[in-house]
C-alpha cells in the first residue's frame, strides 16, 4: 500500500494502470485531465476526472488494503440505496483491478455552498436536513449501513481533559467542564435512531451544483440514528462561517429535526464538542496535515455554542 501522502492527495497517475485502463474502457473515453477540490482530510484519490468527449466524473480510489476503500464502498452502497430526493450525486459504478477499488460518482458543476448570513445557501441546507430526516430511513438504506458501526456514538474528550485539564484549556470550557463531562457521559444512551445520518456534514462536504442545488457529498460516514446529529454538526460550521453562537443556538431550537429532542441534541453537541478540544491537542495523522487547525476551529465555535444552550 503506498505510503498515505504527508500533504495532499493520492493522484490520478498513482493509480494502478490496469484499473485507469477498466475506468477509461467503462466510460468509453480516456481521461484528459484531473482535478483534486480543496478540502477534506482523506490521502485518497478523490478527484474530478475529465474526458475526452467532454464529460466529467468524479472517481475516489485507493488500495485494497486501505482503509478508506472500505469507506468508499460503503458510501457507494449508501448512495445506491438513499431514498428518492435526498441530496446526493448519483452513483455510477464500483470498479476493482490491480488491488485497487474505485467508485465512480456523477460530478457535480459548482463551489461549494457559503454559508454565510447573508447567503441563501443555509436556508436551503437546513430545508434539506428537514427533509431528510422528517422520516425513518427506508429499509433498504437501513440494511445497507447496518454493518457499518456508527462513530457518533462513541465520541468523548471531556472525560479525557477534566481529571488533568490543560494550561491553554479556555477559561469558559474549564469553568464548565464537570458539566460537559456529565453531558458527554449522557450521549451513549442518546445516540440510537432510526434517522438517515450523513455523520460528517460540513460545506467542504456540500457542492452548490448548478442544476441541483446544494447537494450533500462524502457518505462514507453515513449511518442511521437521531434526527439531529447532521444539524447539530453542521451548527458550528455556521458559527466558524460568521453567524452568531445566539443565532445558532435559536436555529436548533425551532428546527424539526432538533426542536423535538433538546436533550439529545445537546448531548451530542457535548460529545462532539470534547472530541474536538482533546483532539485537536494530537499529532496530525498522516495525510491530513490540516485536521489538527480544523478541529481546534471547530471546537471553540460549538463550545460557544453550547455555552449558550446551557445559559
Amino acid at each position: 500500500m503506498p505510503v498515505p501522502p504527508t500533504s495532499g492527495r493520492l493522484q490520478w497517475t498513482d493509480v494502478p494502470p490496469p484499473l485507469r485502463a477498466r475506468l477509461e474502457d467503462t466510460l468509453d473515453a480516456p481521461v484528459t485531465g484531473t482535478a483534486t477540490p480543496a478540502g477534506g482530510f482523506g490521502h485518497q484519490l478523490a478527484a474530478a476526472l475529465t474526458l475526452a468527449d467532454g464529460r466529467r466524473v468524479f472517481v475516489k480510489a485507493a488500495p485494497d488494503d486501505d482503509p478508506l476503500t472500505a469507506a468508499n464502498v460503503h458510501e457507494a452502497a449508501v448512495l445506491d440505496v438513499l431514498p428518492p430526493g435526498a441530496p446526493a450525486p448519483d452513483l455510477l459504478g464500483v470498479h476493482r483491478a490491480a488491488g485497487w477499488t474505485a467508485i465512480v460518482i456523477a460530478h457535480l458543476d459548482g463551489p461549494h455552498p457559503d454559508l454565510s448570513p447573508a447567503s441563501g445557501d443555509t436556508e436551503q441546507t437546513w430545508a434539506l436536513l428537514d427533509k431528510l430526516t422528517s422520516s425513518p430511513a427506508p429499509a433498504p438504506y437501513a440494511a445497507a449501513v447496518s454493518t457499518m458501526l456508527s462513530t457518533a456514538a462513541a465520541l468523548h474528550g471531556w472525560d479525557e481533559l477534566l481529571p488533568d485539564p490543560p494550561a491553554d484549556l479556555a477559561p469558559t470550557a474549564r469553568t464548565h467542564l464537570p458539566q460537559l463531562a456529565e453531558l458527554e457521559a449522557s450521549w451513549p444512551a442518546l445516540a440510537h435512531g432510526d434517522r438517515v445520518v450523513h455523520g460528517d456534514l460540513r460545506a467542504d462536504n456540500m457542492v452548490h451544483d448548478q442544476a441541483r442545488g446544494v447537494t450533500f457529498v462524502d457518505w462514507a460516514h453515513a449511518t442511521t440514528g437521531p434526527a439531529c446529529i447532521d444539524a447539530a454538526s453542521l451548527a458550528p460550521q455556521l458559527i466558524l462561517a460568521g453567524h452568531t453562537p445566539a443565532d445558532i443556538a435559536r436555529l436548533l431550537r425551532d428546527h424539526p429535526a432538533t426542536a423535538s429532542s433538546p436533550d439529545t441534541t445537546t448531548a451530542f453537541l457535548a460529545a462532539l464538542t470534547g472530541h474536538w478540544h482533546h483532539n485537536a491537542r494530537k499529532p496530525a495523522p498522516p495525510g491530513a496535515p490540516g485536521l489538527r487547525a480544523y478541529q481546534h476551529r471547530a471546537a471553540g465555535a460549538g463550545l460557544a455554542l453550547l455555552i449558550h444552550r446551557l445559559s
